[in-house]
């Protein structure tokens, strides 16, 4: 969609997904290696990626039918015989994006429930998926006005970042600084899409802006700065938060009280760590 709604929902799907990360990846790794308690097990945080994965499903099928069927969207129709001419190319090229994510949503719900795929190849589709957009982005975004152009500019270095850090979680996996990473991209995705929602289709009321001023692509450069330097502060408090539970309230609970491992799941988990 060509509007703000049509930023504004993928920016809040991707910020969403950002911030749970930045809660349970850091969870994660001052649990490792304390299996007496749940969440911080590889069943348990195999359960948290299976249900990752029915929600990207469920956010990807909720982005391909408001791109569909939206009053002015293509309704499934791809080519208008009548007007001999493509239907809302914008939508589809929208809807084939959620497409990739719901893939990588069904992977990671096959991965995650059985042990007939890898765990890798989950990490491998989600890279697949953004660097899909990334490419969709690209061609989209030719022959538009300069603000236009620079900011979906912006985005497409967001874009293939995470499409670097995702390929690369795929031979490290697990690791910290790549997950921590990815979250801090992901963030800044979903708050640059509600940016481009204000800046290219302001809402009722709102200054217009100047789509060939130089001084606001220099302000907007530099926003994009801001967007991140804020999503790492959020990041931090996050993390600090995170530590703060597990070490006050988790640790200290004695372990019968902590969510403990199924017995069928305890010989499963064996001497494997997350």
């Amino acid at each position: 969609m060509g509007n703000f709604k049509g930023h504004a929902l993928p920016g809040s799907f991707f910020l969403l997904f950002g911030l749970w990360w930045s809660v349970k990846y850091p969870f994660r790794y001052l649990c490792q290696g304390r299996k007496n308690i749940y969440l911080g097990s590889k069943a348990g945080f195999q359960r948290l990626e299976f249900t990752e994965g029915i929600i990207k499903v469920v956010f990807a099928l909720i982005g391909m039918m408001a791109e569909q069927f939206v009053p002015d969207g293509p309704h499934l129709k791809l080519y208008n015989n009548e007007k001999k001419q493509w239907n809302c190319l914008m939508n589809w090229q929208h809807a084939t994006m959620y497409l990739f994510y719901g893939i990588s949503g069904l992977v990671d719900i096959v991965t995650h429930s059985t042990n007939v795929l890898p765990e890798a190849l989950g990490r491998m589709m989600l890279s697949l998926a953004v660097f899909v957009e990334g490419f969709l982005f690209y061609y989209h975004i030719q022959g538009r006005s300069m603000l236009d152009f620079h900011v979906h500019q912006l985005l497409l270095i967001t874009i293939f970042g995470g499409t670097l850090c995702i390929f690369l979680e795929v031979f490290f996996h697990n690791s910290i600084v790549l997950e921590m990473f990815r979250t801090s991209l992901c963030i800044l995705h979903g708050s640059w899409f509600w940016q481009i929602g204000f800046v290219l289709y302001p809402p009722s009321g709102s200054t217009e802006w100047n789509q060939v001023d130089h001084n606001n692509i220099m302000f907007l450069t530099m926003c994009y700065c801001w967007h991140y330097a804020i999503t790492l502060l959020i990041m931090g408090v996050n993390y600090t938060l995170v530590s703060w539970v597990v070490r006050t309230k988790i640790m200290q609970v004695p372990s019968m009280e902590i969510g403990l491992l199924k017995p069928t799941e305890r010989e499963h988990e064996s001497e494997d760590e997350i």
